[in-house]
């Protein structure tokens, strides 16, 4: 079985293609700048060159021709036939509190996402066009939704419930959902093989650092508390969201500065978190080289991300009672050693010891790595997301009748002999670049 997936965001297109049978990636890219005259492709299969090209992509519909054209070119391409991909995964970041799983989607599901939109204006509708646009290229094979929001609905009622009128959670869905949900449930997982122990006895605290953030606490083996909420505005200072806040911010600036509410939201999401701190910064790269040259902002925003990263594994290990391991994930999290060493300073009276040699070794996106020191109580991983893979195990399970809650469910990455061997053969590029990488692979 061939399966496809996709990340349709607002003006962008994530894509791979699994073959299953074969266990391996076939190919991959991404389409950005979706809406514009200018869009850009990066497109890799396997064995073969990475090429880009720039083509108008008006919509996500031009973009997924644009992609499917790639996949089937005779020199760059991976498939002899659109007809071999059996099955569409698509990631869709809100589901409310309607869905505990993935699931195929149908008019009426499509309908539902429609629905929760007002609760992720910004994702919600960007995952609805990129469905509809393969719906129309791939109208004869099934889709299949894997949700962001899933993995957290086990949280108690305590955990999600904020402290407001209650008829504001019973009549507007007023509660905390939390994201980035298929990777964190990767990384649990593969938390657990590491560990050597069952999903269920293992507890740990995952901090997903890219430009969206998110910590979750994991307590035998399920999500109990997350910092996003009802949207993912909550939380740890992201690239260009805020985060947590004084509520009545808004309101005071509107008053100052007769800015419609609209406005305020638009700033807290796109002009907030780093990029607010700094004035020109998203990417923590930057950020960082800024502030070893002497940039003032540049060292706040990095004291500001690693002091909130910091107060939250300290909340969530008293929320845990006793923990297995600490996880980073995401770009931050798994190539930026600088912030995780500041992030983890200080928090030797909680058993969580960092290796700062370790920890200035491991910048790969190609194996999990170790960096804690020997006497730390607590392990410390760097673990390699891959919601592809946790997308296209879902599609597969939906397809042939053996998906259930991820409970009662095992995921080919569970096991102690799983390989990604993409993964793999680039770590051994990356082994070349750092030798000292092959000493501290976690396990």
């Amino acid at each position: 079985m061939i399966i496809l997936t996709l990340n349709c965001g607002s003006s962008s297109v994530k894509y791979q293609v699994y073959d299953w049978q074969e266990k391996l990636v076939i190919a991959k890219g991404l389409v950005e700048r979706v809406g514009t005259a200018e869009s850009v492709i990066e497109h890799q299969s396997r064995g073969k060159e990475e090429v880009t090209r720039t083509q108008s992509c008006p919509s996500h519909k031009e973009a997924i021709q644009l992609m499917i054209s790639l996949l089937l070119d005779r020199q760059v391409g991976a498939l002899s036939d659109i007809t071999v991909i059996q099955a569409v995964g698509h990631r869709v970041v809100h589901g409310a509190d309607r869905f505990a799983k993935s699931i195929i989607i149908t008019p009426d599901i499509l309908d539902m996402f429609r629905e929760v939109s007002d609760l992720s204006p910004l994702h919600n509708p960007a995952n609805i066009m990129g469905i509809e646009a393969a719906q129309a290229v791939l109208p004869d094979v099934p889709h299949c939704a894997i949700m962001d929001t899933a993995w957290h609905q086990t949280m108690p009622d305590f955990a999600y419930t904020y402290p407001l009128p209650y008829e504001w959670y019973t009549d507007y869905r007023v509660r905390k959902y939390g994201f980035h949900g298929t990777s964190l449930l990767y990384v649990a997982k593969r938390a657990a093989v590491l560990l050597k122990k069952k999903p269920r006895e293992t507890n740990c605290i995952s901090l997903h650092i890219g430009n969206g953030v998110s910590a979750n606490a994991v307590k035998n083996g399920i999500s109990v508390d997350t910092s996003m909420g009802l949207t993912p505005l909550e939380g740890l200072v992201m690239g260009t969201r805020c985060g947590d806040i004084d509520p009545a911010i808004p309101f005071y600036i509107m008053n100052k500065t007769g800015l419609a509410p609209k406005d305020v939201e638009t700033i807290l999401n796109k002009k907030s978190g780093i990029l607010g701190v700094t004035q020109k910064y998203i990417d923590r790269r930057d950020v960082v080289s800024a502030a070893r040259t002497g940039d003032p902002q540049a060292r706040l925003a990095i004291d500001i991300e690693s002091y909130r990263i910091k107060k939250y594994i300290g909340a969530y290990t008293a929320a845990l009672g006793s923990v297995d391991a600490l996880v980073f994930t995401a770009g931050v999290g798994e190539m930026n050693p600088p912030i995780r060493q500041k992030s983890l300073e200080g928090l030797e009276s909680l058993g969580i010891v960092v290796d700062p040699q370790k920890n200035a070794l491991s910048r790969t996106r190609n194996a999990e790595t170790e960096i804690s020191a020997p006497n730390s109580k607590v392990r410390i991983f760097v673990i390699p997301t891959d919601e592809e893979m946790v997308m296209t195990e879902d599609t597969h399970a939906l397809l042939t009748g053996t998906y259930d809650v991820h409970t009662n469910f095992t995921y080919s990455f569970q096991s102690p002999d799983y390989r990604n061997k993409l993964r793999d053969e680039a770590f051994i590029q990356d082994c070349e670049k750092s030798p000292g990488l092959k000493n501290i692979v976690a396990g």
